[in-house]
């Protein structure tokens, strides 16, 4: 059985950092990424990453803020979010595919989705 589960989120206040965690279990992944959503709006790419070899993606909104990791020892993907403003406030969500032709960037290409982890950026 496929599991993701992320940790990390909370409140901090704007220009501040955290990191958020996904530990998967139950399969190998070929991509595995992580995508926001505030109530009412649709949910947003935010940064993925190839397992095998480390190829990075990023929305525009967030380079050089955000990187996004992975400890193949632990089979887990990292999300380290600095200088964090107010608009980056969301549920954020892990998500991987197994799928080498899946569009990294694309929410309908993952398989897998997390519970979800609230990011609070205050003013």
């Amino acid at each position: 059985q496929v599991q993701l589960v992320e940790s990390g989120g909370g409140l901090v206040q704007a220009g501040g950092s955290l990191r958020l965690s996904c530990a998967a279990s139950g399969r190998t992944f070929y991509f595995m990424g992580w995508f926001r959503q505030v109530p009412g709006k649709e949910r947003e790419f935010v940064a993925a990453i190839r397992w095998n070899g480390g190829t990075t993606y990023y929305a525009d909104s967030v380079k050089g803020r955000f990187a996004i990791s992975r400890d193949n020892a632990k089979n887990t993907v990292y999300l380290q979010m600095s200088a964090l403003k107010p608009e980056d406030t969301a549920v954020y969500y892990c998500a991987a595919v197994s799928v080498r032709t899946a569009v990294p960037h694309t929410g309908a290409s993952y398989d897998y989705w997390g519970q979800g982890t609230q990011v609070t950026v205050s003013s």
